[in-house]
């Protein structure tokens, strides 16, 4: 630590928005209990600085109070501070979550599955992201050039987010133009979560040191390539063992696995409201996108919503581990922790009422024919942000998986989004959301 270091106390909004106070990093033992006071109607901000109607007004107050556990400190830069953050959870006075609270949602989502199942929740997301640079040429998807490109930018990446404690595990060029994908290793419980947040805010501080901007607005242009944030996930018993996995099961789903995901599909569309969460996603989800369009299941599958990973590992205990599901319509609007908090209480309710597992889809949904995606309970995604609120309000049991006023604030942020970009062309909208994201 130097003189200088500022510590930043962080959390992640409704809005998928990474806010903080800073204090010296010397006054960081001062804080750890008691956290920082934030005044709660800044909850009620939308990506744009508009404050939505709110049950708070100007005196309602928070703390914000540091995760001891998420610390991360990278220093690589002898021409820039240290990046150094802590995440928070955001506390009532006397010390009880508050209900608005993003992390806890995800925190009690975890509690109730562990309490009900003997479960954990393992999880990763994969980060798309543009970089924005005049300097930078275009180069071929998926190309060495468009790797060595930016390998100061991706060497900085690795270093960086090694220093971070993150275990990145690929940093790759992607199949839009100066497009790339960064995925670290799964965790277990909280930290999912934390991970997320953490490695998305170091692929922008990375950027910046660069002279570049990490831009993961889920449609940054029109007719550019979508940035999503697909989410990697399985259930793990009580001895580390992936509980997702039964190789006797024609899928490879263990019977508990398939009520989870079951109930992820039977409330799919509440569901793409929380993950897909603002009128810009709907502009990279839909049919043939490799985005998914429909809610589907399927092996291998990319325009499935929900796909099985099988691991190509040969040894069998490397397979049983490495075997996950992927719920692919979250995109980096979202806050990473409502969207884990949403799948959990989702396959929790699959998992209480032992639903089946749905239909597999071996083909694209697009070119199935209404008959045919209807025999498999094949239905269409929403087809805008307006249509997936909707969907949300509609699923009573949804709704319950927020605490009344979060419900309330929640809403009220996302509406005053929609209103906000009502009037606008497909094309404003695109450039409003790429200036935050």
């Amino acid at each position: 630590m130097t003189s200088g270091d500022i510590a930043l106390f962080a959390w992640n909004d409704y809005v998928g928005v990474t806010r903080c106070r800073g204090i010296p990093a010397g006054l960081v033992p001062n804080r750890l209990e008691t956290g920082l006071g934030w005044a709660v109607a800044s909850q009620a901000l939308t990506p744009f600085g508009d404050i939505a109607p709110n049950p708070w007004g100007p005196t309602s107050e928070v703390r914000q109070v540091p995760v001891k556990d998420s610390a991360v400190r990278v220093d690589i830069w002898p021409d820039a501070p240290a990046f150094h953050m802590y995440l928070c959870d955001s506390k009532n006075a006397d010390g009880t979550d508050w209900d608005c609270c993003t992390r806890a949602f995800m925190r009690h989502a975890m509690d109730d599955l562990r309490s009900e199942t003997g479960l954990e929740f393992m999880a990763a997301f994969e980060h798309e992201f543009l970089l924005q640079s005049d300097g930078l040429p275009e180069a071929a998807p998926f190309s060495v050039e468009a790797m060595r490109n930016a390998a100061l930018f991706t060497s900085d990446l690795c270093r960086a987010l090694e220093e971070a404690g993150l275990d990145p595990e690929t940093i790759e060029p992607e199949y839009g133009i100066r497009q790339y994908e960064v995925t670290v290793a799964p965790a277990v419980g909280p930290a999912a979560g934390d991970r997320a947040i953490i490695a998305r805010e170091l692929i922008r501080e990375v950027a910046r040191r660069r002279g570049m901007r990490a831009c993961f607005s889920p449609k940054p242009t029109l007719l550019g390539v979508g940035n999503g944030s697909h989410v990697h996930f399985s259930l793990v018993d009580s001895e580390g063992r992936n509980a997702t996995f039964d190789q006797h099961e024609p899928t490879g789903t263990s019977k508990v696995a398939q009520h989870f995901l079951g109930g992820i599909l039977r409330h799919i569309h509440a569901l793409t409201a929380l993950t897909a969460p603002s009128p810009v996603s709907y502009l990279r989800l839909g049919p043939q996108h490799w985005s998914c369009g429909y809610a589907s299941f399927g092996i291998q599958n990319r325009e499935a919503a929900l796909r099985v990973c099988p691991s190509t590992e040969s040894d069998p205990a490397k397979r049983a581990r490495g075997f996950n599901v992927e719920f692919r319509p979250p995109d980096p609007t979202a806050s990473p922790y409502i969207v884990l908090g949403a799948l959990i209480r989702a396959g929790l309710e699959g998992i209480r009422d032992e639903l089946p597992l749905p239909a597999t889809c071996e083909g694209d949904p697009a070119e199935l024919t209404e008959e045919e995606r209807s025999a498999l309970g094949i239905t269409p995604l929403a087809a805008s942000f307006a249509e997936a609120l909707s969907a949300f309000e509609m699923d009573p049991v949804a709704r319950s998986w927020m605490p009344p006023q979060m419900l309330e604030s929640y809403l009220s942020v996302k509406r005053t989004e929609l209103e906000i970009t009502r009037s606008m062309s497909p094309e404003a909208v695109c450039e409003l959301y790429a200036s935050v994201y």
